[in-house]
């Protein structure tokens, strides 16, 4: 490899790492913003965890497209699922921020990444399939674990990415069961 390989790749990691800096709008157990980082990082590890029930998939491919899905965050942030019917240009903006992020990088390696971020966006394929359901149970999992404020909407997650979540048996199970712990959050912070 060259160094000009070597410090493209470099300068695309020093980059990649504003994605540490994004915030969601979910919070930790312990009361702190979830970055978008973070959230990646438990995507690709929901996805290890249930690779033995994703049979006749690529495991290799399935994390990949967990750590490149958000990539194109890290130049203008997240947007809230709840907020996002308000940004239609949502995918197009993130797309076109994940062409500057990866311009440093060797054209091979540039167009594996958008590729897969494309895969990704467009549900393509059976694992960009399956890390879109992965990508909304781990987002309820977090917001029914995380210690939230006051007026935070748990019904939103009921709805919340239902047609990626029903593309499995697995998927429609776990579904079920964070379904049951969103309602339970709910009711204790809405009470009657």
């Amino acid at each position: 490899m060259n160094e000009s390989k070597l410090a493209g790749r470099l300068a695309f990691l020093r980059e990649a790492e504003r994605l540490k800096c994004v915030l969601r709008s979910g919070f930790t157990s312990s009361g702190r913003p979830e970055s978008t980082a973070e959230h990646s990082w438990r995507l690709a590890l929901m996805a290890l965890v249930f690779a033995d029930e994703l049979e006749g998939l690529d495991i290799a491919r399935v994390l990949k497209l967990c750590i490149v899905h958000d990539l194109g965050e890290a130049i203008h942030g997240d947007i809230p699922a709840i907020h996002q019917h308000a940004h239609p240009g949502k995918s197009a903006q993130e797309r076109e921020d994940l062409h500057t992020l990866t311009c440093n990088l060797d054209r091979p390696l540039r167009e594996e990444i958008i590729a897969l971020w494309d895969e990704y966006e467009a549900a393509a394929t059976p694992e960009a399939q399956a890390v879109k359901a992965f990508d909304k149970l781990e987002t309820i999992l977090q917001h029914n674990q995380g210690d939230n404020p006051p007026d935070f909407d748990y019904a939103f997650n009921l709805g919340y990415g239902r047609k990626h979540t029903a593309t499995a048996p697995l998927f429609e199970r776990l579904r079920e069961m964070l379904d049951a712990e969103t309602s339970q959050r709910h009711r204790v912070a809405h009470p009657k």
